[in-house]
Parts: C-alpha cells; sequence; structure tokens
C-alpha cells in the first residue's frame, strides 16, 4: 500500500524539476528559476513533513552547488553564524535552569504569589509561562506547566461542580498554551522566527544598523504585554466562572514547592547567571531614548562591534561548564545534559539562512518583488495587515521557523520595488509566526495541553480563530506606531541601507 508520505516525497522534487525545465522566469538568470525550484521543493517538504524538517533543511547543501545558484562554501557557511550560537548558548542556559528545575521554582512561586481566586488562577498560569517562555523554550514551558495544571484541575474537580471545572479548565489550557507562544515573541531567543529575522535581516541589508536583543526586546516586550493583557481578558471573560470565590486550597501548590526543598546554592547561581547574561544582553550596545542615551558596555572594549549577543551567550554557558554546583565536584552544566540540545532547529536555520542567501544571490528576491510591486500603491497599514494575517494562518499548518524564513526574502525583495523600510514588513511577519492558536499541530504547546484530553479541536479553533485575528490587529497597530519610534522608521524616507542591497 503506498502511503500518503510515499507521495509527498516523491512529488517534492517532482514539482521542483518540473518548474525548473518548463519556466524560465528571468531570461538569461537560470539561477532565479532554480532557486524558485528548489525553494518549492523544500517548501513542500516543510509542510507535508515528508522527511524530518532537519533533512529537508540539509538540501541547500547539494542542490545550490549543483545548480550553480551558489558555491558549496558560502552554503556550508550559512549553517553557523553568531546567531546560531547564541541560540545554542541561551539553549544550554535553559537546560542548566531545567537541570536543577530553577523553573519549576519561578512558576510555582508566581503561582504562590497570584492568588486562587479564578481570574487569579488564570493570570497566575499564564505569567509563569509567559515569563518562563521568554527564556526557554516553549515547548519544554508547556511540558512543565501542563502536569501542575492538571493537579490544579484534580484538585477542583474534588470540591465544584462538575461542569464548571470542565468548562473552566478550558481557559486554564488555552491560556498555558498561548502565553508560551505569548511570550516567547518578547526576546530573540524565546523562539526560533525572532533569530531567523535578525539574521535574514542582516543577510539582506549588511549595512542596516544590527537588530541587537535589546532592541528587540524593548519593541517586542510592550507587544507582548499589551497582547497577554487581551488574551487574558477575553479567556476570563468568555469562561469566567459564576462565583469569584477561591477555587483552589493553595496548599497543593505550596506542597509540590516545599517537594523542591529549600532553595539550594547551585539555584542561586544558575539564577544569577541568568540574570547576569539577560543584563549583558540588554546593555551590550549604546541605547538611545531620544530623550537621553545610556552607553553599551562594549564600548570599554577596544573593538565593540566584534562583540554581539552570540558571544555573550556562548560566554556564558563555557562558565556555567566551569562553575561547581556543589562540595563534590559536578559543574552546573554537564555534557550528558548539553547532548540534549535541538540540533534539528540548528540545521532548520541553517537551512533557512541558506535559502535566503540565495534568494538575495540569485536575484529571486528582486524578481518576486517586481511581481509584487503593484500592492506599493495600497495604504502601508494594509499591507502590514495582510502580511500579518497571511503569516498568522499559514503557521497554522506547518513550522513556524520554515514559515518566516521563505517569507522574509520575499518581504525583503517586495520592500526594496516598493521603498516601504523592510523592517515595516519583516518584523510583523516575524511577530505573525508565533501567532498560531487554532489547531494542536500549528505549535508544540498547542499539541501539548490538546494531548491532555481535556479540550476538543471545535474548542480550540473557535477561540483561536478571533485570538489569530486580534493578534494581527496588534501586531499591526504595534508595527505602525511603537516600531517606528523604537526603530527610528522614518516613513516619508527610504534608508540608504536599504538601497539596492541585491548587487
Amino acid at each position: 500500500m503506498i502511503r500518503k508520505k510515499d507521495i509527498f516525497l516523491i512529488a517534492g522534487p517532482a514539482l521542483a524539476f518540473f518548474m525548473y525545465f518548463t519556466l524560465d522566469l528571468q531570461e538569461g538568470k537560470p539561477a532565479v528559476t532554480a532557486t524558485a525550484a528548489i525553494a518549492l521543493w523544500m517548501a513542500f517538504w516543510w509542510i507535508t513533513e515528508a522527511v524530518p524538517l532537519a533533512v529537508t533543511s540539509l538540501l541547500p547543501v547539494v542542490l545550490f552547488p549543483a545548480f550553480g545558484v551558489m558555491n558549496g562554501q558560502s552554503v556550508s557557511s550559512a549553517y553557523f553564524n553568531h546567531v546560531i550560537f547564541l541560540f545554542i548558548g541561551g539553549f544550554i542556559i535553559a537546560l542548566a535552569m531545567q537541570k536543577w528545575d530553577v523553573h519549576k521554582r519561578i512558576a510555582l512561586k508566581i503561582l504562590l504569589i497570584s492568588g486562587a481566586s479564578p481570574g487569579r488562577l488564570l493570570l497566575g498560569f499564564m505569567l509563569a509561562t509567559a515569563f518562563l517562555s521568554m527564556w526557554i523554550s516553549n515547548t519544554a514551558t508547556a511540558m512543565m506547566m501542563v502536569p501542575i495544571l492538571m493537579s490544579v484541575i484534580g484538585q477542583m474537580r474534588e470540591k465544584l461542580p462538575a461542569t464548571a471545572v470542565k468548562r473552566f479548565s478550558v481557559a486554564l489550557l488555552l491560556g498555558v498554551a498561548y502565553s508560551a507562544s505569548i511570550g516567547g515573541m518578547a526576546t530573540l531567543v524565546g523562539t526560533p522566527p525572532n533569530l531567523s529575522f535578525a539574521r535574514i535581516f542582516q543577510i539582506y541589508f549588511p549595512d542596516a544598523p544590527q537588530i541587537s536583543f535589546a532592541h528587540w526586546f524593548f519593541f517586542a516586550l510592550p507587544v507582548s504585554v499589551l497582547f497577554f493583557i487581551m488574551v487574558w481578558t477575553y479567556l476570563y471573560l468568555i469562561f469566567r466562572p459564576k462565583t469569584n470565590k477561591e477555587w483552589i486550597d493553595q496548599g497543593i501548590i505550596r506542597e509540590q514547592y516545599k517537594l523542591l526543598g529549600p532553595e539550594k546554592r547551585h539555584e542561586r547561581k544558575v539564577l544569577i547567571l541568568f540574570f547576569a547574561t539577560a543584563l549583558l544582553w540588554l546593555f551590550r550596545a549604546d541605547l538611545d531614548f531620544g530623550f537621553m542615551r545610556i552607553p553599551g558596555w562594549s564600548s570599554f572594549f577596544k573593538e565593540p562591534k566584534y562583540l554581539n549577543d552570540g558571544t555573550i551567550a556562548i560566554a556564558s554557558a563555557i562558565l556555567l561548564f566551569m562553575i561547581p554546583a556543589n562540595k563534590s565536584g559536578d559543574k552546573l552544566m554537564d555534557w550528558q545534559t548539553a547532548r540534549q540540545l535541538p540540533w534539528r532547529i540548528v540545521l532548520l536555520f541553517g537551512g533557512g539562512f541558506a535559502l535566503a542567501g540565495a534568494f538575495k544571490e540569485s536575484g529571486l528576491s528582486s524578481w518576486f518583488g517586481e511581481q509584487l510591486e503593484w500592492i506599493g500603491t495600497a495604504n502601508p497599514i494594509l499591507i502590514i495587515f495582510c502580511i500579518a494575517l497571511m503569516t498568522t494562518f499559514l503557521t497554522e499548518l506547518t513550522s513556524n521557523t520554515a514559515t518566516t524564513e521563505m517569507l522574509l526574502p520575499i518581504l525583503a525583495g517586495l520592500a526594496v520595488s516598493t521603498e516601504i523600510n523592510p523592517l515595516m514588513l519583516m518584523i510583523p511577519a516575524t511577530l505573525s509566526a508565533s501567532m498560531a492558536f487554532m489547531l494542536p499541530v500549528a505549535t508544540p504547546p498547542n499539541a501539548i495541553v490538546f494531548g491532555s484530553g481535556e479540550l476538543s479541536i471545535a474548542q480550540m479553533a473557535r477561540n483561536g480563530l478571533l485570538i489569530n485575528i486580534l493578534g494581527a490587529i496588534i501586531i499591526t497597530l504595534m508595527s505602525w506606531w511603537f516600531g517606528r519610534l523604537i526603530f527610528g522608521i522614518d516613513l516619508s524616507v527610504f534608508p540608504d541601507w536599504a538601497h539596492n542591497p541585491f548587487h
């Protein structure tokens, strides 16, 4: 019997070869058609998962040199750069937090502070999830929070009417899933699409100011906070129980906190290193607020530009392997734990960066921009909203990282051809890649809460649809007003660094 995946396996390359041999997108430039055909192959395999995502991401290593798009050395170098090291270093710090249960202590502490009435309980779970997902993977955050949540739901069932508990447990589960994605938006290391944007933007516009951790944080955190408040308000109003009295005995959370024991020295060491790393990221480069300027600590070095966020991440990761955790000589991090690094995400990054490089080198981005030039006659705010909405619903069906890495090169070309500041198109698309709230397959947190058996697809889709649209509106408005302020965007002037990036 022929399996569906076997059909997808053959269909991907078949579509690519059909396109390559039957179309000529730009006369005299076969690399444009070749790049488009390979991109179609990768997109098809990424969407259908005919092979693992990481394997699809390796196609550029073979196909770009074979079809004369890029040389093998340039393609290979795309798979390791400072953004990759930022991810690796940040993930090792996250693994150290998980190894010593620091993340669990933070989550339970937030729940103890938040209170036990329905509104506060929902706020506590969402706040703990959002904060942790700013720094560690949203998958790990959801996997940790759901068992805590299920024990709380179990306690509610013992004391409250079944129908009321069943209804409000939907809000709690959706709140955990949604806030895992919302929190990840706030930092560069919070979710892979943010890192993809920082690198692809640099590939296309090397003369543009670098997107640093601090720049992204000061823009994306308010977006994340505003959206968090709106989602919490929506879930509470829709699923609000009739009584607002305390629904659980906080003793169950206090008991789980007590099981962790008193705070230990190694936990404090990990926390100190974690906060120190965050502060170093935030204050590495100069912070210019218009009315005041805070010089970055990198200015004390001979070559400040040689230092980047990846440098800080790896320095902190190395320290974790050096600092003793206890008197027996164990270190805060060991290689056995570090081996849990998700190398498939690293390869996915690399494949996306290689694809972005090929879009630029071959001229395919420029070609796309020319085909979409008519969009430039539309109102810019409408263009941003359409991009946000398209990205949101596209990422419901495929990997958010793969979606970002396919769209950003096209948007870079569109920005140049329409003479709209590239940041005004690329930033909303990046944020929207974290806005998939409808389907269990859209994000790992959605899948994890759906796996609890307490939710139906209809419940997730119905509420997620409204939140998807709300997210597109918030991203559009915040990008239009707040993004212009933070990134110094003047819509009446096309920046010098964006002129002729493809030549």
